[in-house]
């Protein structure tokens, strides 16, 4: 059988309907980028990371401390109020994240947005060689006051 008429066939209800190998490719593709978006979208730290604890939780001056790292970190594309919307955000092909909304509406632990700090994703730095384990934590601090607002 020559290639151009090869035809796959189906039988349903009694009626025989022919379906294009080109179009069950097609189905694969579009099913394939569905999948990879959602994962790329959907970005959540290792189970052990989301369950580690702060050892900073309640500390009233590692929050204010964490205030001065995001100032000077963070604020250019997050933005005074955490809503992405920095000066920088603009030049960004990919939106920073509205931090309190995203805390709200997944209730991420204080272990995922240490985690996020720490590792960073394109295009956010990873910060664990840049600040410290404390001041990684203080800034958890921080971010999480902007899901009170």
């Amino acid at each position: 059988m020559h290639p151009k008429n090869f035809k796959v066939r189906k039988i349903m209800n009694g009626r025989q309907s022919r379906f294009a190998p080109q179009s069950l490719l097609a189905l694969f593709l579009a099913l394939g980028t569905t999948l990879v978006l959602a994962e790329v979208t959907d970005w959540r730290a290792p189970p052990a990371a989301a369950n580690r604890p702060n050892p900073l939780a309640g500390n009233a001056n590692a929050t204010a401390l964490g205030e001065k790292l995001f100032v000077a970190n963070c604020l250019t594309c997050h933005g005074s109020t955490g809503h992405g919307d920095g000066p920088g955000a603009a030049a960004l092909e990919k939106k920073p994240a509205n931090l309190g909304a995203r805390i709200r509406e997944t209730g991420e632990k204080d272990g995922e947005l240490f985690w996020k700090i720490s590792e960073g994703r394109a295009p956010m730095i990873t910060w664990k060689t840049t600040l410290s384990e404390t001041q990684r934590w203080e800034l958890v601090n921080y971010i999480r006051t902007f899901a009170g607002k």
